[in-house]
């Protein structure tokens, strides 16, 4: 059996690369929508520049510190998991390598070689590198590439971070007669940008996300505006 050729590890590369982005762009789709329905609904309560930076501020800095460590501790336990299977799976190659090959040929038979086929392939793979064919078939992990907690942590909360700042300068910088107005109109062509690219991303039609994204986005900013009109009348 031939190693993996060039262009097999490349699509590898490609999905992982693809899968990252496609958090990003989720992560600054969180920090958009959250961050502009924040905003919005201190608008509804008050014009104070100050109030409405304090106010967006420390909704853009609980959300990308929340994020990140959601992320940290999420893929640290996936990290964890992996690291375990590893280990078990170092342990029985060590005390139980024939019944390991057999169950090598045997995974490489569902995948459609033929019985004999897969047995020399799995002698191969055996002999060139024994953890790294059972990760690869059985258990589907890169020993050498095993999720990094720091990373998704760091790429959550630049990615909230940056999606934040959009509605949060919308709604800071213009003059007060169009802080609404110039912020709800950069949220939704926000929305239509994120929503795009996610569905193109992952080759899904963007129609149907760009819909999605533009409908949430513009009920969050409705219901905080109203929510905060409503207790600016009521006083409160």
């Amino acid at each position: 059996m031939t190693p993996p050729t060039h262009d097999e590890s490349s699509g590898n590369a490609l999905g992982a690369r693809l899968n990252w982005l496609r958090a990003a762009v989720l992560g600054a789709n969180d920090g958009i929508v959250s961050t502009a329905g924040l905003v919005v609904g201190v608008a509804g309560a008050t014009e104070d520049r100050s109030a409405l930076l304090t106010a967006g501020l420390a909704g853009l800095l609980a959300g990308s510190l929340s994020m990140a460590a959601g992320e940290y501790v999420s893929v640290s336990t996936q990290r964890d998991s992996e690291r375990a299977a590893l280990s078990e799976e170092k342990r029985q190659l060590r005390e139980e390598p024939e019944a390991e090959l057999e169950e090598l040929v045997g995974m490489l038979s569902e995948r459609g070689l033929s019985r004999a086929v897969a047995r020399e392939a799995a002698e191969q793979l055996t002999r060139r590198d024994a953890l790294r064919a059972h990760a690869s078939v059985e258990l589907g992990i890169d020993p050498d590439e095993l999720t990094n907690p720091w990373h998704a942590a760091w790429a959550s909360f630049l990615a909230f971070t940056a999606g934040a700042l959009l509605p949060l300068l919308a709604m800071v910088l213009p003059p007060e007669g169009w802080r609404l107005a110039v912020t709800v109109g950069c949220v939704l062509a926000a929305m239509v940008m994120t929503g795009w690219s996610s569905a193109r991303l992952g080759a899904a039609p963007p129609g149907p996300a760009v819909l999605r994204n533009v409908t949430g986005g513009a009920l969050a900013m409705a219901v905080t505006y109203a929510t905060g009109t409503l207790l600016d009348a009521a006083g409160a």
